[in-house]
């Protein structure tokens, strides 16, 4: 048994009153002095190294920070938000900041693994990539022509990384931003016509909203509340978002808070009101109501469903 396993059936209890099986562990970005502590990193993904030494990998945990990894193997079973996705050689999957997952303990990982904290890179370029598409799937399949540039992207980019000694570290940061940069853009472009989505690219208000609403939303439901604090009007939220998503604004933050209420009950063992709460409910029968409504299903069945 692990230290990891043994504190979590002696239930060490957190700050907050709550046991490590009541929690979603949330790992930040692992630093590595050795490569100027920049704001990404790209290896080997193997047997034997994750890409977090620190990961549990067969349990559920969130990331605050962008993972892309290129499998050279396969398959490869790993499960995001609910969904499991089955990866072989030459098939990326790209987690975003936020998300669940799992890796699986039959598979053996090989390839290569990025990772890159939000604001390494600039706003513009941000948006123009489109790295917080939630829209847009997680398990890429790249066919030959755009599979061979884009490990040419990600070979030149591991190679900038690893050359520490060329440049000072402003500018050996720079060029890895730039590098970083071309590799994004053709995942990005993969992602939105593996999704057959528009290119069209969101706009600054509705960048906004869902970055106020990834804030907010465990204790914010409020639409109006949200274009008082942006600085917008209701109409103006509301044209933004049916745009970028063809929903409402209330729609989005009841799916941002049905997400998380989802997590939370799959896999914490929190009681079914502290799950209520933690998503902005006060009253655990309202909760059930508000879940029930937008999933057809009652938190406890939910829950049942997926502890049989």
């Amino acid at each position: 048994m692990t230290d990891e396993t043994q504190q979590a059936a002696a239930g060490d209890t957190g700050d907050d009153g709550t046991t490590d099986r009541d929690r979603i562990r949330t790992l930040p970005f692992p630093a590595d002095p050795a490569a100027g502590g920049v704001g990404m990193q790209i290896g080997p993904l193997g047997p034997d190294r994750a890409w977090h030494a620190e990961a549990p990998l067969h349990r559920v945990h969130r990331i605050d920070f962008h993972v892309v990894m290129l499998f050279t193997d396969g398959p490869v079973r790993h499960m995001i938000d609910f969904t499991e996705h089955e990866a072989t050689a030459g098939d990326l999957l790209w987690i975003r900041p936020g998300q669940v997952h799992r890796f699986s303990r039959e598979s053996v990982y090989r390839g290569t693994v990025l990772t890159m904290q939000p604001g390494f890179l600039p706003p513009a370029t941000v948006e123009a990539a489109g790295l917080y598409r939630y829209d847009l799937p997680p398990l890429l399949r790249p066919g030959p022509a755009r599979l061979g540039p884009l490990q040419a992207a990600l070979d030149q980019l591991r190679r900038e990384y690893e050359d520490t000694a060329t440049l000072p570290l402003s500018l050996h940061t720079a060029v890895l931003r730039h590098t970083l940069t071309a590799f994004l853009l053709r995942l990005a472009h993969l992602a939105a016509s593996s999704a057959q989505v528009s290119r069209q690219q969101t706009d600054t208000t509705f960048t906004r909203f869902r970055e106020a609403v990834e804030r907010g939303f465990a204790v914010n439901h409020s639409v109006s509340a949200y274009a008082d604090g942006l600085g917008y009007s209701r109409r103006t939220l509301v044209r933004a978002v049916r745009a970028a998503t063809g929903e409402t604004p209330k729609g989005f933050i009841d799916k941002r808070v049905v997400l998380e209420a989802k997590r939370l009950l799959a896999h914490t063992d929190l009681p079914i009101g502290r799950v209520g709460a933690a998503v902005g409910f006060p009253d655990a029968a309202n909760f059930s109501k508000f879940f029930q409504l937008h999933t057809g299903r009652t938190p406890v069945a939910f829950r049942a469903e997926l502890r049989p």
